[in-house]
């Protein structure tokens, strides 16, 4: 009696030799992978090296760049500076010379000549010589002081006559005749003017004496050191001979 395998006994068969076949199979393929990763690395690691080189010159040809980069725009925002200095300058140089008049004299600046003159006149009486003096530090020429103090003497704002008067009025209290004249010719007062002033102080002489003495001394001088230092003071404060000996008293002069 022959034996027939039945389809499930060739299915068992079959799934047998398979198996054994893979376990026979297997370590072939794992030998053959594993010979492939080595390859593989081996070609991997002997270029890496030329890479890895090439990399890093790329990098220090990267890094040369920028600081040469980073140089070149510090020397160009240098040259910039300077240039934009230069231009700052020749453009202030061009606004000086366009400011400055054809005579090559600066625009005068602050007040003008008639407000500086009303300055003065507003905190005192001035005599025209005397304002004129005063006003030629700021004036270009004689002329322009000219016409300044012509428009203000039509103005009411200037009048010698009325600083002549108020200068007396100033002094009286405290200086003689002879003083107080002296002043006045120095500061342009007209000789007419000056002549009527000291005949009106020669008339209050005496009495503007006696007070500026009695202020200065107790008692009439005891001998001739003490009369002479007295006799000096008055005649100091611009008072008259006559004035001191009657003060003094007669035949004590020296």
């Amino acid at each position: 009696m022959s034996w027939k395998p039945t389809p499930a006994s060739a299915d068992r068969l079959r799934a047998k030799l398979d198996d054994e076949f893979e376990t026979v199979a297997k370590p072939e393929g794992l030998r053959r992978s594993s010979d492939a990763r080595r390859e593989r690395e081996a070609a991997a690691s002997s270029v890496e090296p030329d890479s890895w080189q090439r990399s890093s010159e790329q990098r220090g040809n990267a890094r040369g760049g920028s600081r040469m980069g980073s140089a070149s725009g510090r020397a160009s925002g240098r040259a910039s500076g300077r240039a934009a200095d230069r231009a700052s300058g020749s453009a202030s140089g061009a606004e000086d010379e366009a400011a400055a008049p054809e005579g090559g004299k600066p625009a005068r600046k602050g007040p003008s000549l008639k407000m500086r003159a009303v300055g003065f006149l507003s905190r005192r009486e001035h005599a025209r010589e005397e304002l004129a003096r005063k006003l030629a530090a700021y004036a270009e020429d004689a002329d322009e002081i000219e016409g300044v103090l012509d428009a203000l003497e039509k103005e009411g704002w200037l009048s010698t006559e009325r600083f002549a008067q108020s200068l007396v009025h100033r002094r009286a209290s405290r200086q003689g005749a002879a003083r107080i004249v002296q002043e006045l010719r120095q500061h342009g007062v007209d000789d007419t003017q000056v002549a009527e002033l000291r005949e009106q102080l020669r008339a209050t002489e005496y009495d503007r004496a006696l007070e500026v003495w009695k202020k200065r001394f107790d008692a009439k001088p005891e001998d001739r050191a003490i009369y002479a230092k007295q006799a000096r003071f008055l005649a100091s404060r611009g008072f008259a001979h006559d004035v001191i000996r009657r003060i003094l008293g007669e035949g004590e002069d020296d």
